[in-house]
């Protein structure tokens, strides 16, 4: 089950939706208030919650991401990452050359 979040969005203040959800939900990993492996709500729950567009809750989760704090589960959902850091491991090419697989007789 996702931890509720003690989030807040202020629509007149100048920064974004996405910022303001961004650096709270960084701020949070940060003090340690959400540890890691914790599981996030859903980008529709969070939006529902918050009132926001479900958009504004995707952009600040993939921000997140980017900068390592947060991990993809899958259909599971996303969660804090382990380390707060960028994954190092690369992405397989999808190209392969003619003569690398094997066939079976």
């Amino acid at each position: 089950m996702a931890t509720k979040l003690n989030v807040r969005v202020n629509r007149k203040k100048p920064e974004s939706m996405t910022r303001q959800i961004r650096e709270q939900l960084n701020t949070l990993i940060d003090a340690g208030a959400l540890a890691a492996g914790t599981l996030l709500p859903s980008e529709r729950e969070l939006a529902n919650t918050l009132d926001v567009a479900r958009n504004v809750v995707r952009g600040a989760y993939e921000q997140l991401m980017e900068a390592g704090k947060l991990v993809s589960e899958g259909r599971k959902g996303r969660s804090v990452s382990g380390s707060g850091r960028r994954s190092t491991t690369k992405k397989r090419s999808s190209k392969t050359s003619k003569g690398s697989k094997a066939r079976k007789k």
